[in-house]
Formats: C-alpha cells, sequence, structure tokens
C-alpha cells in the first residue's frame, strides 16, 4: 500500500458474526482491524485492476498481433476518412 500523509475514511456495516471473524483475523495477525481490513481490501482490489487492464492472448493470436503490427496493412478508404475528420 502506497504511503500518504492524507486519508480518507471509509466506512461499512457487518453482521456481528462477520464482525468477529475479522477482529480474530485481525488479531491473529497482529494487526488492526482497520489495519486488517484495509491491506485485504487493498490487495483484493489491485488483483481485480490488474486482472482487469491485462490482456490474455493464445501464442496463435499474439504472434497474429505481432505480425499484424510488423506488416500492417494499408489503411482502408473509411479509415482515411475517419482519420481526416476533425
Amino acid at each position: 500500500m502506497p504511503a500518504t500523509s492524507e486519508s480518507a475514511r471509509i466506512n461499512l456495516r457487518t453482521s456481528p458474526e462477520a464482525k468477529a471473524l475479522i477482529e480474530r483475523a485481525a488479531a491473529m495477525m497482529g494487526s488492526t482491524v482497520s489495519g486488517f481490513m484495509l491491506q485485504n481490501a487493498y490487495e483484493a482490489a489491485r488483483r481485480i485492476v490488474a486482472e482487469s487492464d491485462t490482456l490474455m492472448l493464445s501464442q496463435k493470436a499474439f504472434e497474429a498481433f505481432v505480425a499484424t503490427c510488423e506488416n500492417p496493412p494499408e489503411p482502408t478508404d473509411a479509415l482515411r476518412m475517419l482519420m481526416a475528420r476533425r
């Protein structure tokens, strides 16, 4: 998690059972509830965003992509018209 001198508040409500479990897990990790929740939510958010921002291709699709980048087709009339628009 990036260190910052500024802070922002996040409030949430949960069931007593979930609260007790989170408190227990935080204690087992030697952390505060806030620290435990922030670290785990931050890690989950990073993973979700990274998965969304990552494009996975098969080897065949990757090779086709690279080949097209290295030898692009001539622009079509439609592309020329689109690029001429302001």
